[in-house]
């Protein structure tokens, strides 16, 4: 009996993320798979994500009914070992037989039929024991060893969130980074929020709830938004809604932008949010890399959009800027309940490198930037060593430059209701918008704005 569409695919990708360093996500969306059912696609979204969000509890649980120690299995057995493990722990509704003999069946099909009674053995000890409610356990978790093991994060990482943010919003965050997030849209019609929008989408098959965080933002409740017309010609995009609002405060401003620059674009969801809110504007989007940059052929549709080919930290640029955004490459540990396999791959000394690398993007565009103009300086991870010490590294020998409070721009977007949570000082670390995962609504995101006097 051959083994079904979405386990199979749910193998192939695991095995691509730990063998290339590939992102689920972008595999889970890949042209290849549109041919699954929507069930089908469905598990298979669940198995990988979930495999990938739970790894370190799962192998866990593996080491403890296992007589061979996980690093010496072939990379195929531990694949499918995951994939059974997480179904018997985490998914009631299938059942342990299945799980099992699918598991077996991986293994087989992946020329290691000498392991498939190991598989077996394991599995079955393993159904045999049940599951436990985990998040009642991280719940309880009461200091950043436990809670590290209960919530499948790393150690190092549930230790300096603990030291920065304390015990109580670290467990927060990390509930949050193991729970499915919801997918939050950002509607480019000129109708904008009208009800006509709604209704197409609606009528399309997809359910949609306010925004959370911003008013303008929707929440896809049910239904597969990839699938309308409105997404696949661009006047809807998945954005959320903590990126959403970084790209407003980029947008704002008291005078009207004559030029615009985007610096690290891809996939562009921001730039097409400062160029409808800005149509007299010229908006450049630039990318380093030519894979990252055919991600902004949506752009094309708009009229004031150009691409640009360019290494952010040497511009090719001859003429200032009136606003500029740096949503720079960054460690992502705000978006893990996204992207999962982040955690399992980062190490504290790759921040040390991201930092240099996001202080010399933000000194090469601070340097296009026009006297009176503003610049947003973002990341989407919640490391200080990538967010406030950048900012302080970069002007520490600018004294043309402040950074500006952003408490003020927040309260204006909550007047003219664009801004819909209450709390807007819960948004803020100083003068820095700070969002994060489980305090907030929506990914872990930085901004400083910048101003040249």
């Amino acid at each position: 009996m051959p083994v079904s569409p979405a386990r199979s695919v749910a193998f192939e990708i695991l095995l691509r993320v730990e063998r290339e360093d590939s992102y689920a996500a972008e595999l889970l969306h890949s042209v290849r798979l549109t041919k699954l059912s929507a069930r089908d696609h469905g598990l298979a979204t669940e198995l990988v994500m979930g495999v990938l969000r739970w790894q370190s509890l799962l192998d866990q649980r593996l080491a403890d009914a296992s007589s061979q120690k996980l690093e010496r299995l072939d990379a195929e057995v531990l694949a499918a070992l995951r994939l059974g493990v997480y179904q018997l722990q985490f998914l009631s509704r299938v059942p342990a037989r299945a799980a099992i003999f699918e598991s077996v069946e991986l293994v087989k099909a992946a020329r290691k039929r000498s392991a498939a009674s190991f598989v077996n053995a394991v599995l079955r000890k393993l159904a045999a024991a049940g599951a436990e409610d985990i998040f009642a356990e991280i719940g309880k978790s009461p200091d950043a060893i436990t809670l590290a093991r209960n919530a499948a994060h790393p150690l190092w990482l549930v230790a300096r969130w603990t030291e920065h943010y304390g015990l109580e919003t670290t467990r927060q965050i990390c509930i949050h980074d193991q729970t499915v997030p919801a997918t939050a849209i950002h509607i480019h019609d000129d109708r904008s929020n009208d009800d006509l929008s709604d209704t197409e989408l609606a009528e399309a098959g997809v359910k949609l709830a306010p925004g959370r965080l911003l008013s303008p933002a929707r929440r896809i409740v049910s239904g597969d938004i990839t699938g309308t017309r409105a997404y696949q010609e661009s006047r809807v995009s998945i954005q959320d809604e903590a990126s959403q609002l970084v790209a407003l405060l980029a947008g704002r401003s008291q005078k009207i932008a004559e030029t615009i620059l985007d610096c690290c674009a891809a996939p562009g969801s921001k730039t097409a949010l400062l160029a409808r809110r800005n149509p007299p504007a010229k908006v450049f989007a630039t990318e380093l890399h030519p894979h990252r940059a055919r991600l902004l052929q949506n752009l094309s549709r708009l009229p004031n959009v150009y691409v640009i080919a360019a290494d952010v930290r040497q511009l090719p640029f001859k003429f200032a800027f009136d606003r500029i955004l740096a949503d720079v490459p960054c460690s992502g540990t705000g978006t893990l309940a996204r992207n999962p396999e982040i955690k399992w791959r980062l190490k504290a000394e790759d921040l040390r490198d991201l930092q240099s690398r996001q202080v010399a993007i933000l000194k090469s565009a601070l340097g296009q930037l026009a006297t009176g103009g503003r610049l947003v300086y973002s990341t989407c991870s919640l490391e200080r060593e990538e967010n406030e010490t950048v900012v302080e590294t970069a002007l520490e020998v600018a004294p043309e430059f402040k950074v500006v409070d952003c408490r003020v721009e927040l309260e204006q977007l909550r007047q003219s209701g664009e801004l819909c949570w209450e709390d807007i000082s819960s948004l803020l670390a100083g003068p820095y918008l700070k969002t994060i995962p489980g305090v907030h609504p929506c990914d872990g995101f930085f901004a400083a704005m910048i101003e040249r006097r």
